[in-house]
């Protein structure tokens, strides 16, 4: 039973935490609007117009990923029947893998790739992991 938890823990924390990203990006265009006349739902747009951006274009991204991968993570730590920290950072380290490899395909200044990739995964997985219940 403690390993079906186990699996279970790692795919519904991916699947509670895809959802909470997906969710706030989605959200973030109608927060804190894209500039004129940039379709931040095509990448060739996107790249084009990247030089556009300001640093409050970043605020939704950043919180999707970060609270993405905690509520994953956070998941995947109540769920587990045993190693409960090991598979919170399973869930943070699968985040961990899409942001890097988001940043290879996403276009976006240095300073915003470096603060996501070292503070929206790990350390979310991390926090997570400091919740008790």
């Amino acid at each position: 039973m403690k390993i079906i938890r186990n699996i279970l823990a790692v795919i519904v924390g991916f699947a509670v935490g895809s959802v909470v990203n997906m969710a706030l990006v989605m959200l973030g265009p109608r927060v804190i609007p894209a500039p004129s006349g940039v379709d931040t739902s095509n990448a060739e747009s996107l790249a084009a117009a990247i030089h556009l951006f300001e640093p409050k274009h970043f605020v939704f991204p950043f919180l999707a990923h970060a609270l993405g991968t905690f509520a994953g993570a956070l998941v995947a730590f109540l769920v587990a029947g045993s190693h409960r920290t090991v598979f919170a950072f399973a869930v943070g380290a699968l985040f961990l893998a899409g942001g890097i490899a988001a940043s290879f395909m996403i276009p976006a200044p240095k300073w915003f790739i470096v603060l996501d990739i070292v503070v929206a995964y790990l350390p979310m997985a991390w926090l997570a992991t400091r919740v008790r219940h």
